[in-house]
């Protein structure tokens, strides 16, 4: 299950993201961002925040550490802005967030160098929850001490939100074209044979089950929250297994061969940098 925390104070919106996440600190001394229950998105992004989060750190991903977070409306009592107010009153209860990483920057695939073992290993994770919310236009992707991190996962399992035709939808291909990572080719097939075996039932069912039931009750055609949890692990197990072989994806695009002198250091001695380029 989620570690729970209690927000002691709201400390900024972020308004990059559309459900204007905020920072937060919570009583464990803990700084996270935060993602509310009021947003306009629903409960549902935040049921796929756990989920995919919880599965890709399973599976070695980079994600940061999720948590449940209770608030009290009355901290938004003295909030000056009237969205960020209304947001926080409407939002009172169980909430989720993310593990704040001081110092992390978004990353740029014109600034650094992904392998294609990594790479790899995000473009399979991303067609698994059908993540169509990592391409070059919003990457959801931050560089932290050196490595990279995924974020914002609200966006996945759109067959959520009609669950009568999940089986069918869950079975369409993975459209990569556009993802972040596409320019680093991608090693997909290392990464289906590293990953595939992994997802098993057990470990869908151990990653659906630290979804709280406050977000997953109320959900038409399922009469109890373990039901409709199983059906995550139902539509999850079998793309597993396949969905490597639906994953389209253009031919690699060049990946950027003249990196900024900070992060030279940072990569291979058989990747050229401006001064090698020169010689």
């Amino acid at each position: 299950m989620l570690t729970e925390v209690t927000a002691t104070r709201y400390v900024t919106p972020l308004r990059e993201g559309g459900s204007l996440p905020g920072i937060v600190e919570a009583d464990d001394l803990g700084t996270y961002v935060m993602k509310f229950t009021g947003a306009g998105q629903g409960r549902k992004t935040l049921v796929a925040e756990v989920i995919c989060g919880r599965l890709a750190r399973r599976l070695g991903l980079r994600v940061p550490e999720l948590v449940q977070i209770q608030l009290d409306p009355v901290i938004g009592l003295g909030e000056p802005d009237q969205e960020v107010q209304e947001l926080l009153k409407a939002s009172g209860g169980l909430n989720l967030g993310m593990d704040y990483l001081p110092g992390s920057i978004g990353f740029d695939p014109l600034a650094y160098q992904v392998d294609p073992a990594e790479a790899g290993r995000v473009v399979w994770f991303d067609a698994l929850v059908n993540n169509v919310d990592r391409s070059w236009r919003n990457p959801n992707t931050l560089v932290w001490h050196g490595d990279l991190w995924l974020i914002d996962h609200g966006a996945t399992m759109i067959w959520q939100h009609n669950w009568p035709t999940a089986q069918a939808a869950a079975a369409k291909p993975y459209n990569a074209h556009d993802h972040v990572l596409a320019p680093f080719a991608p090693d997909v097939p290392a990464a289906a044979a590293e990953l595939a075996p992994l997802v098993t039932e057990e470990l869908l069912t151990e990653v659906a089950a630290d979804v709280p039931d406050a977000w997953l009750t109320d959900e038409p055609g399922f009469e109890t929250p373990d039901a409709l949890r199983r059906a995550y692990v139902d539509v999850l197990l079998p793309r597993a297994a396949t969905i490597h072989e639906r994953i389209s994806m253009d031919a690699p695009l060049k990946a950027p061969s003249a990196p900024p002198g900070w992060l030279a250091e940072r990569l291979p001695p058989t990747h050229p940098t401006k001064k090698s380029e020169g010689k």
